[in-house]
């Protein structure tokens, strides 16, 4: 059913895997397309009640694919929309989302995984929002998400400074539930997820949604559907495009 993504199913756990290693597991226009038509299939799958997000090879994300976007014949807008559409699907899928982080955590996945429910990650995770750096603001929702989990004065911190920080950093916030070693990270995802899989449904269910519900309150997503404004401002940008041709530039260098 899906061409970017490994899923598979076992005893109420699915697992998906962006499966792209040379990519660095970066988020093409067609993987986002994915990864909401999976929750909206997981949603069709009474069986299922975790899902657990996960990527091949040395990285669980690179974030956003931008060239695939520059050469897209879709819709500017809808393009840039897809993001925000990816992340709400997973944050009202029915089943418990959790997010296994290990590598490189980047951007567009860093969004991914504030959409999930639970967030584990390796000892060797790094995290980076190099958005402002490449021209752009961070979208897909993924602002309110971080004010949501790690509080508004280190979002701004790190989104404007763009500066990486590691998982303990990360745990420290309240970005992630726990950190484990890069060995066990499948093993402590698989107990995580089970721990919730044989647990009974509805209550389940509620507490998620419950939780959801008074986040909202507070930090509410439901205005991110103007991000892709955002986006395609920064896309025509003098100055942006100017930042985002020198940080290119500076990463084929390999500074």
């Amino acid at each position: 059913m899906f061409e970017t993504l490994d899923i598979t199913v076992d005893k109420g756990i699915a697992w998906v895997t962006l499966n792209s290693p040379e990519k660095l597991n970066s988020l093409s226009r067609q993987r986002l397309v994915e990864l909401a038509q999976a929750a909206r299939w997981f949603d069709d799958q009474p069986e299922v009640r975790a899902v657990v997000y996960q990527g091949a090879g040395r990285a669980f994300s690179a974030g956003a694919d931008l060239s695939g976007f520059a050469n897209s014949n879709e819709r500017p807008r809808d393009s840039a929309d897809l993001g925000r559409r990816m992340a709400d699907a997973i944050e009202e899928m029915k089943a418990v989302a959790i997010a296994a982080i290990h590598g490189w955590c980047v951007g567009g996945g860093l969004v991914l995984a504030a959409a999930c429910d639970l967030r584990i990650a390796s000892e060797n995770a790094r995290f980076s929002i190099p958005e402002v750096d490449l021209g752009i603001p961070l979208s897909w929702g993924g602002i309110p998400r971080l004010v949501r989990e790690i509080g508004p004065a280190l979002t701004k911190e790190l989104v404007m400074t763009c500066r990486p920080f590691d998982a303990q950093e990360a745990k420290q916030a309240g970005f992630l539930n726990r950190i484990v070693s890069s060995d066990r990270l499948t093993e402590e995802a698989k107990q995580l997820a089970e721990a919730v899989a044989k647990r009974p449904l509805t209550p389940i269910q509620v507490t998620k949604r419950h939780v959801n519900a008074v986040t909202s309150q507070m930090v509410g997503v439901s205005r991110s559907w103007s991000d892709a404004d955002g986006l395609l401002a920064c896309f025509a940008d003098p100055e942006c495009i100017e930042a985002r041709t020198n940080y290119l530039a500076s990463r084929k260098k390999g500074n």
